[in-house]
């Protein structure tokens, strides 16, 4: 088993407005690497650092998800995936799916 799993995993939105879930160090990295240069920042440099960190030593994996988070929130692609998406509930609160 991987031990730089999350406790649970960050989901964000992609450059192509889908969601992606970003279960452990190395996908945190992956996105990390592939953000656009000119969005880059003092917020995305101490995600990454803390991401590298993590990855390298025995920086806690908790602290590298947080700056994560910090990160997608500052960049406004931090998705809450508790609440249904909008697609999923009708009109009044109702769901607006097939009948069961």
């Amino acid at each position: 088993m991987n031990d730089r799993i999350f406790d649970s995993p960050v989901f964000v939105k992609s450059g192509n407005s889908l969601i992606q879930e970003i279960a452990c160090i190395e996908d945190a990295l992956e996105f990390l690497y592939e953000w656009p240069k000119h969005k880059r920042g003092p917020i995305y440099e101490t995600a990454l650092r803390a991401c590298q960190r993590a990855f390298d030593s025995d920086y806690p994996q908790m602290a590298a998800r947080g700056a994560f988070c910090g990160f997608a929130k500052s960049a406004r692609i931090l998705e809450d995936v508790t609440a249904p998406p909008p697609w999923m509930a009708g009109k009044n609160g109702h769901g607006g799916g097939l009948a069961a």
